[in-house]
């Protein structure tokens, strides 16, 4: 089952009374923004080529709205991925969630970009070649997420499969991000490495391990895979590499219904480190 029908299988009585909600993604290269009536996706768009946030978005959300039938004054929340990821992303879409709560009172939920992307990892038994069932499998338990930092960096969070075989998935706990990060066979991934820079030589010192091989996934990997690919690292399929609207929604949701919203005065985005500011010479 794919993150859009995960979203949309969710059956919540009174639909007329699920708040519309707006989730954006433009923390990293390739942005995306989706529509949802509570758990129910109406519709998502991908724009149509990398670093194309600023152009498209506005007229991305219009699309959106419209084909559903509304208008920007129904939303009732906006779910946003505020880092860390690319600095004018992260920006456009704090600016735009803000736009929105001084418009209509749109109320706002911030989520962790790396999040977003381990939530892509939730469906990988084909790719990973190993039993998520059984207690004794020697397969991957821990997972990585990359983002490019430049400078030879990259934006880095590692994460460890959680799964209890006697009940269903655990909830968020109140000290966590309030949300839960599912994983394969309705397991967990739980962050164990919080946000930080790592080079590709740090991470393969200290996580890959041949007898217990670390996932990678990540827009890191598009120009720097060749780091990564060594033994006790298994690379996932490039699918699953970029962070999505639909996942922004998938955390973003669970944090709205335990009343985590963001204070719109005080949001920023989580850059994890200041942007790469360069002075020109005068003539």
């Amino acid at each position: 089952m794919n993150m859009m029908n995960q979203i949309r299988n969710t059956n919540e009585p009174n639909r007329a009374l699920q708040p519309l909600i707006l989730a954006i993604e433009t923390s990293s290269r390739v942005g995306s923004v989706a529509l949802a009536l509570g758990a129910e996706l109406l519709g998502q768009a991908t724009f149509s080529a990398p670093l194309r946030h600023s152009a498209e978005i506005f007229g991305a959300i219009a699309g959106l709205l419209s084909r559903a039938g509304y208008g920007p004054s129904d939303l009732r929340q906006v779910h946003i991925s505020a880092g860390p990821g690319s600095f004018t992303g992260l920006r456009i879409a704090v600016a735009a969630a803000k736009a929105m709560h001084l418009a209509g009172g749109v109320r706002i939920v911030a989520v962790d970009c790396l999040d977003v992307i381990a939530a892509n990892a939730k469906d990988v038994p084909s790719a990973t070649a190993f039993q998520w069932n059984s207690e004794d499998s020697p397969a991957p338990r821990r997972l990585a997420t990359v983002l490019d930092a430049k400078r030879g960096q990259f934006f880095t969070a590692v994460y460890e499969y959680s799964r209890d075989i006697h009940g269903p998935a655990s909830e968020p706990t109140p000290d966590g991000p309030g949300y839960r990060i599912p994983a394969p066979a309705d397991g967990d991934w739980r962050k164990t490495l919080p946000d930080c820079l790592l080079s590709a030589a740090d991470l393969r010192d200290r996580f890959a391990n041949p007898d217990e091989p670390i996932l990678v996934a990540g827009d890191g990997l598009l120009h720097h895979r060749s780091q990564f690919e060594v033994e006790g690292i298994q690379i996932l399929d490039p699918a699953l590499w970029s962070p999505q609207a639909t996942g922004v929604l998938l955390l973003g949701r669970q944090k709205a219904a335990s009343d985590r919203f963001s204070d719109p005065l005080t949001l920023v985005p989580f850059y994890l480190r200041g942007p790469e500011v360069t002075l020109r010479k005068r003539a």
